[in-house]
């Protein structure tokens, strides 16, 4: 994969590589996020024994790879300690560690023994990566884990922001990268496949015999979990726009049962979000589910209903596109709520919260009780909250005066600190007529000029 961006990493890693001490390092992070392109290029220009963990085997094959690099150890049994023996003072990377684990629990115990023993007092750095981030989490840096108080440093690598696709696409308009964005998310993996244009690429990966777009769901979910089918089954019914509890076991014809524990492993695994109202708590019973990942939610909104057309080579991207602008709403939202956590350096208010409102609206009938605000942003010292709308399309000025007088009436159904506090309100838009006019009136109000 081509490395792109991540230098704040890229640095922190390197720091430690050069650094006079035993280190041991973890990185991990979803599939496909970059974690062996990261730490392949932090050790570019270095000696080091890259291994990637399978299923079985794996002490001999390990043998087998460092064994280029240390001939001596070929002569050793195939045990981790015997082997770590001849590694003092080496670099070494161990990718997909999770798999080390399944195979033999109780490889973490033997290696807080290596290190702890073998491998103090060295200048040792031992790398380990790992897509399992349930595993990662519970098995190398819990506190109950052997090795904790044994690593050094930590990096769990997250998908890119949406402003560094500029990278990744430089000449690109804002809307060609938003469009890019609603198909793969911050994922470098996905952004290294996408040749530009964008739906010229898709089209043709659509008709390709072999696309990875038939098989990748499985190969991230069969992973993590051993119940695929009713995992997808969930994820299909977010994706549909099923996000409250109840709807989502009525989706899937799971009534009466608790599915709570399938999307606290969904939550884990980040593939999905459990969001509340931004003034309750994350306890309210207003928790509505999202899918997080903007690739796994274009696969079950384009790709999971059209598979067998797309098995035919005969689904076409056009398909995708008539309906895309609605698609990417919710996608424009949190690049949205992106663009004015980084602006908010220019803004007169400071943002300690963010997030989107909905709730009841007091003594209206069944149908038009329901109020709901795309971006709510909070101050709690300062007691200052601002209102913001977010339209994927392009606004002519009465459009825009009509939606932020909408906004003003739907701010008074938000009870935070109702008496005392100051008001801001906004809209985001593709394009917005006379945008200097509205904020000449005191809105707040952006457009694709100002990404």
């Amino acid at each position: 994969m081509k490395f792109i961006n991540r230098k704040n990493e890229l640095d922190a890693i390197k720091a430690k590589l050069n650094g006079p001490d035993l280190d041991l390092y973890v990185i991990y992070g979803r599939r496909r996020i970059g974690k062996t392109t990261l730490a392949l290029a932090s050790v570019k220009g270095k000696e080091y024994i890259y291994y990637l963990a399978t299923e079985e085997n794996n002490l001999k094959k390990l043998k087998d790879v460092a064994s280029r690099v240390e001939p001596r150890i070929k002569y050793v049994e195939a045990d981790l300690e015997a082997i770590f023996n001849f590694l003092k003072d080496k670099i070494i990377i161990i990718d997909e560690f999770p798999n080390l684990i399944r195979e033999n629990p109780k490889v973490v115990s033997k290696l807080q023994r290596i290190v702890d023993v073998l491998l103090a007092n060295t200048k040792t750095k031992l790398i380990l990566l790992g897509s399992s981030i349930s595993m990662m989490e519970s098995q190398v840096l819990s506190y109950h884990a052997p090795l904790y108080g044994r690593k050094t440093g930590q990096l769990k690598l997250r998908a890119m922001k949406f402003a560094e696709l500029t990278d990744f696409f430089p000449g690109s308009t804002t809307e060609e990268r938003i469009e890019i964005y609603g198909f793969s998310d911050g994922i470098p993996y996905y952004l290294t496949k996408i040749n530009y244009p964008f739906w010229e690429w898709l089209d043709a990966e659509l008709k390709k015999v072999d696309t990875f777009l038939k098989s990748e769901i499985d190969f991230i979910m069969k992973y993590e979990f051993s119940d695929v089918k009713t995992y997808k089954k969930i994820l299909d019914a977010i994706a549909s726009g099923h996000t409250k509890l109840g709807e989502i076991r009525d989706h899937i014809g799971a009534k009466g049962t608790d599915i709570s524990p399938y999307l606290r492993n969904l939550i884990d695994v980040e593939l999905v979000e459990r969001k509340t109202p931004l003034i309750d708590t994350m306890k309210s019973r207003r928790g509505r589910y999202y899918i997080s990942d903007n690739f796994v939610n274009f696969w079950f909104r384009f790709i999971n209903p059209n598979i067998t057309f797309i098995e035919e080579a005969i689904f076409s991207a056009t398909e995708i596109k008539v309906v895309y602008n609605r698609y990417l709403g919710h996608v424009f939202e949190k690049v949205c709520r992106e663009f004015l956590i980084e602006k908010q350096d220019s803004l007169p208010f400071r943002i300690q919260k963010i997030g989107g409102q909905w709730g009841a609206i007091p003594k209206h009938e069944k149908g038009r009780n329901q109020y709901e605000i795309d971006i709510v942003t909070l101050d709690e010292e300062s007691k200052e909250i601002g209102f913001f709308e977010c339209k994927y399309s392009t606004l002519k000025f009465k459009v825009a005066l009509d939606i932020l007088a909408e906004l003003k009436i739907k701010s008074g159904y938000v009870d935070w600190n109702t008496s005392k506090r100051k008001e801001h309100f906004g809209v985001i838009a593709k394009k917005i007529a006379d945008k200097e006019r509205l904020r000449k009136e005191g809105y707040f109000v952006f457009d694709f000029d100002d990404f």
